[in-house]
């Protein structure tokens, strides 16, 4: 009966612990990817609220920051917008440095999610 119990503590807890919260694999996906570089389309998650429609526009141009694992912030590049998408999503371009999936690009109180264009048809 112990074994049985031990047994269901073994396999049950890890199953839980990966239903509540991100798999460590997807979660880490980003760090390992490439740099997107000039020229290359991204797309932008963001509220979706009246700050950002009033704030952002097409041809505007964010900059890019990225947060170390020692909590810094740094800019590492900046993204010209293209256009919107729907009510959350914007389609923009890098314009200058390297920028990867979940940075974050600004433009004075509004802040966007990067992710790379192939998230979103």
């Amino acid at each position: 009966m112990i074994i049985v119990v031990v047994l269901l503590l073994v396999i049950g807890v890890p199953v839980f612990v990966f239903a509540t919260s991100y798999m460590p694999l997807y979660h880490l996906r980003g760090q390992d990817e490439a740099a997107m570089t000039v020229g290359t389309s991204v797309h932008l998650f963001h509220s979706g609220t009246n700050d950002v429609k009033k704030t952002i526009h097409v041809n505007d141009i964010l900059t890019v920051h990225r947060i170390t694992p020692s909590c810094e912030v740094k800019e590492v590049g900046k993204i010209k917008v293209l256009g919107f998408i729907g009510e959350t999503y914007m389609r923009g371009e890098v314009v200058e440095g390297g920028i990867r999936p979940d940075d974050i690009a600004k433009k004075d109180n509004v802040s966007c999610l990067v992710i790379s264009a192939g998230v979103c048809k």
